[in-house]
């Protein structure tokens, strides 16, 4: 994405915008920012951690290799490469889940299908969240279509609902876990100087473990009522709301270039920059 031609002013010229992802995810999002004129604040405030048992997981995968299932769902980025890491960690060729159809919740995780499993997708909503996934596969998926659904341990309940009242038979496992994250800015102090411009918001997760960051570093979460908070979408803005904060941008299109492409509007119409 290109955010800027040669002689425009960046869009978040100058802009402290804290970055909240995971530390291994964060160089994406803190890169886009950077583009984009503005200076990325890292506060990594979860981690991805494999489950403490990967039986279950593993169990699953080995049955796929093998024909198992005809489906396989995946619902983010992490879930891809936490299946990649069972795989390889497994011995098993990724293509042996090539006779399977792959559908993935949005673009971004088809992505990753390509990269990290080098498989074809199937099915990808044009509503990239969990409802609009479990739409298109309720017109698609048959009854007894046997689905393979690895998700993080706190997903929602909502796909394996859904699929179930189709008929389908789905596996359900725990490909990965959030935990809380550590390490990054002081962010407590920033907020209290009114140092920070924006917090972006990847995920639900992000925001639960950001007040509980706060909270245990000695930093008000209220002061959060005082910054942008950019949330990658409506499942994400939900969350935000119902902790009682305010989103101020809710990005459409549920990718990092869609959430730089919307905080970047959001500061144009409040402070356009001068001619």
């Amino acid at each position: 994405m290109t955010l800027t031609a040669p002689d425009v002013q960046p869009p978040l010229l100058g802009r402290q915008v804290v970055v909240t992802q995971a530390a291994n995810q964060a160089p994406e999002l803190a890169a886009l920012l950077a583009q984009a004129g503005a200076t990325p604040l890292l506060y990594p405030c979860l981690a991805i951690v494999p489950p403490a048992d990967t039986t279950v997981l593993d169990q699953a995968l080995q049955l796929a290799a093998h024909g198992g299932y005809d489906w396989l769902v995946l619902t983010s980025a992490n879930a891809v490469r936490s299946v990649a890491a069972r795989l390889a960690a497994l011995k098993i060729a990724s293509q042996q889940l090539a006779g399977m159809r792959v559908a993935t919740v949005g673009a971004a995780t088809a992505e990753a299908v390509h990269s990290e499993l080098g498989l074809g997708v199937h099915l990808t909503p044009v509503e990239e969240v969990a409802e609009g996934l479990a739409a298109a596969l309720e017109a698609t998926v048959q009854p007894n279509d046997r689905i393979l659904l690895p998700q993080v341990a706190q997903a929602r309940d909502v796909l394996v609902r859904r699929l179930k009242a189709t008929g389908a038979l789905v596996t359900h496992v725990v490909a990965y876990e959030t935990v809380r994250g550590s390490g990054g800015v002081d962010l407590p102090a920033l907020l209290a100087q009114r140092a920070v411009d924006a917090v972006t918001l990847a995920s639900s997760s992000a925001f639960t473990f950001l007040l509980e960051r706060l909270t245990r570093e000695g930093g008000d979460p209220a002061a959060l009522h005082n910054v942008c908070l950019a949330c990658i979408g409506p499942i994400t803005a939900r969350t935000v709301r119902d902790a009682g904060f305010t989103p101020a941008v809710v990005s459409v299109r549920q990718s990092l270039d869609g959430l730089v492409a919307a905080l970047a509007e959001y500061f144009y119409a409040s402070a356009p920059p001068p001619k």
